[in-house]
């Protein structure tokens, strides 16, 4: 079913909006999206109150005011930079209208003398004589009325006016069409939400500041729409999948006893817990669908490799899939020895293997003398083929989009999916990004692992720090240096462990390495490896080393500029060390001055060291918005919700979304119809060609 008729306008290219030029286009397309749709969804950050109009004699300083006047005269700038004044009356005092950059006919045009205008701006004082630079508006007295309002402000890019922005989004909204409700009228009716096309112009016209706020009920209504479009979405994934045939596995437990015997530890509560469910789902002939929460160090590639024997013993193979180089190789150095122990065979398959190597992999992986695959996207590409794939597993799923996921399960048949993370998720965020999941969770660390002194020192103390390192590495430490991120720039990042690396290089030598993202693999993994088993001791890094890197013999984590990071970061990157049976320290070194969040941030680090808690107080601190992020891709972005402002309507719109599909699997009923539309609205087209009849 291609996209319904009605909304064709609302998807059309801006280019067809009246009155706005190639040039705006562009920039609207900057500001909002290249849709009609996406200035619909451009809402306001903030309100400007234009019905204040006081006389000019006692017109306050920094107010915005909306003042009737007569034109006087008008004074040229003696030069080009001077600027030009145009003085003006009320029957209080006069007042200069400021201009830079103007010319002059066009502000006599504008502003004839002689005659009354109505002007709107914001008021100065320049040697005790009212003013007001380039007015905001100017128009005849009959026309004052229409702009002494509330004025929506919205969020712009440079050289884009307010006004033409605001032109192009007046012309969006009035192009709505009247859509059939999609939501249950029960509901509708309790909360008094507004229909669709009234919540989007009422969110866009607002008549006073709190209008634009998100408790509103026209901005409640559109929050509820973008979370239930989000729900029947992933549950229409479930369906799918759940509905494809699936396969049980029940392994002898041959193997898995064999590794579970030769381990020098017994497996915490939670990893048997989690394993029990996993294995549970994978006897069942459905297909499972699993997310393994696991908190830093908790143990989560050894349960995916049990997990992987199951599928083994069945005859079957199993592939492990990273989003990076890095953690790929980690997964295969921890799995692959323990593996081969018990007569199994692992192949690795990234981006950076070519030519024969390569070859090699793929053949073994395809003939199925390789039972057990690990790589990265390479695993999903086409010309990968697998013997009998039966489980998948997806390490930091927020990485891989919905669809990436299930590419690679769709080269088998029956295949079971189980997605893990080391970064908890906060419950609310689970719903939404991962509502097409159960979940386990990993809550406890493997026995031995001792917990880990963290400190804030401020930054200005650097040379005490560097004091401390030197000792540490006389003891025999491992230590890493985790440069701060300046701004949402790889380049910045680059400079900052750069320059970090050659201060330290100076004082220690050889003994200093450095990885950032602009490496190549070969040469981040060739210092990865001098770190963990030769000659560099003290590893400078940006981020690059925050999942999945495995150093038992590093102790210590400085995190400089600790306050530029969420919590979420902090806890990955602390997560770093106190992996082996010795005392850990982590030093969070904080510049000044520092925000209330930054220091609330830092409190919350020294302590806990429960993941789970911090990242609740990380969605707390920072906001969905960042949390969620757009880097995430794998995560939802909203335009519409904030999900700490909507988090209420989450449980609602899931009962909602499930409630509707097990009365209309397919949608085909009236409401099933309006709510594919709704899906199309937000663009969830993947979602609705998983229905039957589309």
């Amino acid at each position: 079913m291609p996209r319904p008729e009605i909304l064709f306008a609302l998807f059309a290219d801006l280019s067809r909006l009246k009155g706005i030029g190639p040039r705006y286009a562009k920039l609207i397309e900057k500001a909002a999206g290249p849709k009609i749709i996406d200035l619909c969804w451009h809402l306001p950050s903030n309100v400007v109150d234009r019905r204040f109009s006081p006389p000019i004699a006692t017109a306050p300083e920094g107010r915005i005011a909306t003042i009737t006047v007569t034109v006087l005269e008008h004074r040229p700038g003696a030069n080009r930079r001077a600027p030009y004044r145009v003085v003006v009356k009320d029957e209080s005092a006069e007042m200069d209208l400021v201009y830079f950059h103007v010319k002059g006919d066009w502000v006599e045009k504008l502003l004839p003398v002689g005659q009354k205008r109505v002007i709107s701006g914001k008021i100065e004082r320049y040697r005790d004589r009212a003013q007001m630079p380039h007015p905001e508006h100017v128009v005849v007295e009959a026309e004052g009325p229409s702009i002494m309002t509330v004025e929506p402000i919205y969020p712009t890019t440079e050289g884009l006016p307010q006004k033409t922005l605001r032109r192009g989004i007046e012309q969006a909204l009035s192009g709505l069409p009247k859509l059939v409700e999609w939501i249950e009228p029960t509901l509708m009716g309790r909360e008094m939400w507004p229909s669709w096309d009234d919540a989007m112009r009422t969110v866009n016209s607002p008549t006073l500041p709190a209008d634009i706020q998100p408790d509103h009920p026209a901005r409640v209504r559109l929050a509820y729409d973008e979370l239930l479009s989000n729900q029947l979405a992933l549950s229409l994934v479930r369906a799918r999948m759940k509905r494809a045939k699936g396969r049980s596995l029940k392994g002898n437990g041959v193997l898995r006893k064999k590794v579970l015997d030769a381990l020098p530890f017994k497996p915490t509560g939670a990893q048997l817990t989690a394993l029990a469910e996993i294995e549970g789902d994978m006897a069942a002939d459905t297909r499972m669908l699993r997310l393994l929460q696991g908190d830093v160090g908790s143990g989560k590639t050894l349960v995916a490799l049990i997990a992987m024997l199951n599928a083994v013993e069945c005859g079957a193979q199993a592939v492990l899939m990273a989003p990076t180089e890095i953690l790929a190789r980690q997964h295969f150095a921890t799995i692959e020895p323990i593996a081969r122990a018990a007569g199994i065979r692992v192949e690795i398959l990234t981006g950076r293997d070519k030519g024969k190597a390569r070859q090699e992999a793929r053949l073994r992986i395809a003939e199925g003398s390789a039972q057990i695959a690990v790589g990265t996207h390479a695993l999903f590409q086409d010309g990968v083929g697998f013997r009998d794939l039966a489980l998948v597993i997806v390490d930091e799923q927020h990485r891989f989009g919905v669809h990436q996921r299930m590419s690679l399960s769709e080269k088998g048949a029956g295949v079971d999916t189980l997605v893990m993370t080391a970064t908890p998720i906060p419950r609310t965020l689970v719903m939404t990004a991962y509502g097409d999941l159960d979940v386990s969770k990993l809550d406890e660390k493997p026995p031995g692992r001792k917990p880990i002194d963290t400190r804030t020192v401020p930054i200005d103390r650097l040379e005490e720090v560097i004091g401390g390192v030197a000792r540490k590495l006389d003891s025999g430490a491992k230590i890493y240096w985790v440069c701060p991120l300046v701004e949402e720039s790889e380049q910045s990042d680059l400079m900052a462990a750069e320059e970090r690396a050659s201060t330290l290089q100076r004082r220690f030598g050889d003994r200093v390495g450095v990885v950032h993202g602009r490496m190549k693999a070969a040469e981040k993994d060739a210092v990865m490896h001098a770190f963990k088993d030769g000659s560099v001791d003290l590893l400078v890094a940006t981020t690059v080393i925050e999942v999945g890197v495995d150093v038992p013999a590093a102790t210590v984590m400085i995190i400089e500029h600790a306050e530029r990071f969420g919590l979420s970061q902090l806890h990955q990157l602390r997560g770093r060390v106190g992996r082996g049976d010795r005392e850990s320290a982590c030093l969070l070194l904080y510049g000044n001055p520092i925000s209330e969040t930054g220091k609330a941030r830092l409190k919350v680090m020294r302590e806990t060291e429960d993941g789970f808690l911090i990242a609740e107080e990380d969605l707390r601190l920072r906001g969905a918005g960042e949390v969620l992020g757009t880097k995430q891709s794998g995560l939802p972005t909203f335009r519409l919700v904030d999900p700490e402002e909507h988090v209420h309507l989450l449980p609602t719109a899931r009962d909602d979304a499930r409630l509707l599909l097990d009365k209309d699997p397919e949608l085909e009923g009236p409401r099933g119809q309006a709510a594919r539309t709704l899906l199309y609205l937000f663009e969830r087209d993947a979602a609705v060609r998983y229905l039957r009849g589309a």
